[in-house]
């Protein structure tokens, strides 16, 4: 038992100092996935805003109404929420950190403000992205 737990303390400190912040080439690609969905958010398109998730059934996003799982289900949470550029208003993001895991693994934490006519709201959001097929992509979505 005491191997067991041993390995396991070992294990678990090795992928916790295996965090590092993300590299200058990939936070590049990455906030360009950003500056993209700002621009098609600012612009009132829903559809090119999705571009930056992972186009599976396998996505996950979860908000105040708990998780929701599916690209096409993302897609109809964003549209029941924001059914007109008016309700969407401007975005801006605000990335805190940027941590990669391991090198097709990357988590992002970071603000999201919406300036609107009637109000401002803001929140934190913790996304976890995967490098696949080449492309990263969100696979995971908490925003608050």
């Amino acid at each position: 038992m005491k191997q067991l737990l041993t390995i396991f303390t070992l294990l678990l400190t090795t992928s916790i100092l295996a965090q590092k912040t993300a590299d200058t080439k990939t936070r590049e690609q990455v906030q360009r996935i950003f500056d993209k969905q700002i621009a098609a958010w600012n612009a009132g398109n829903l559809n090119h805003f999705m571009n930056g998730y992972w186009e599976d059934e396998r996505l996950v996003f979860v908000g105040s109404r708990g998780p929701t799982y599916g690209y096409e289900n993302t897609l109809k949470g964003y549209q029941k929420g924001y059914p007109t550029k008016e309700a969407m208003g401007t975005l801006k993001f605000d990335i805190i950190e940027m941590r990669q895991w391991d090198r097709k693994t990357l988590q992002v934490i970071g603000k999201f403000t919406l300036i609107r006519e009637s109000d401002t709201p803001t929140g934190h959001f913790t996304l976890l992205l995967r490098k696949i097929k080449g492309k990263w992509v969100i696979v995971s979505d908490h925003s608050s």
